[in-house]
């Protein structure tokens, strides 16, 4: 049965969530395998990110399940929009990967990684696929590829076009505000606002991209100023 253009959007937007959040772990991973030989490198960054793959899908199903705990949507929604706003502002992270000497503990270091800086991802996928196991299912399994083998071209490209990291910021606020208004126990206060569906993720989208802008351009003034 083919896809449905609401099915292949929230799919689209899995990918591009994935994307735009995992360039620091493909360079983890990276680092997790460059002291092994080249075949056994290959080789776990196959099994490692396969697992990893696995791991995710595993944990995000539990972070969806959970999503029906009162109040945790509304939780959830501001977390990601504080996730929104370090994603816009961030600068060039520092990683302390200590590489793997064997496959076996390359592979692990890739797998407990890549939870580890994989929560904010699966927050985010989580609240964009509304409780579908399988499209994020799908969503991963193409995503992370791309990530793994693209990381260079992926993170060269958010460096040149920082407008991409800006739109990212913009999907991750737009979900964010998808989870607050879903959020049951504000159901009563959404419906006395008729018109919050459309107005609350333009208001969010608007105000972080704008702090992110004047955060960063202070940033860059006091950098060029020294």
């Amino acid at each position: 049965m083919p896809f449905e253009p609401d099915v292949l959007l929230f799919i689209m937007k899995i990918i591009f969530i994935d994307i735009i959040l995992g360039g620091d772990n493909a360079i983890v991973i990276a680092l997790a395998c460059r002291k092994l030989p080249e075949k056994q490198r290959n080789k776990a960054i196959l099994i490692g990110t396969g697992l990893a793959v696995l791991v995710r899908i595993s944990l995000t199903a539990i972070i969806v399940s959970l999503l029906s705990i009162p109040y945790l949507l509304f939780i959830g929604g501001l977390f990601l929009i504080m996730i929104a706003f370090r994603l816009i502002t961030s600068k060039e992270e520092k990683h302390h990967i200590t590489a793997g000497p064997s496959l076996f503990g390359a592979v692990r270091t890739i797998v407990i990684a890549d939870v580890v800086m994989g929560l904010d991802n699966m927050l985010a996928i989580a609240g964009a696929a509304r409780g579908h196991i399988g499209y994020i299912a799908i969503g991963l399994i193409i995503s992370v590829p791309i990530i793994i083998w693209g990381s260079k071209l992926i993170l060269t490209a958010m460096e040149k076009l920082p407008i991409l990291i800006y739109g990212g910021g913009a999907v991750l606020v737009y979900t964010a505000s998808e989870m607050i208004l879903s959020e049951p126990k504000l159901e009563h206060v959404v419906a006395l606002l008729p018109h919050a569906a459309h107005l609350l993720p333009v208001i969010l989208i608007l105000l972080v991209i704008f702090c992110g802008w004047m955060f960063n351009r202070k940033s860059t003034g006091f950098t060029t100023g020294r």
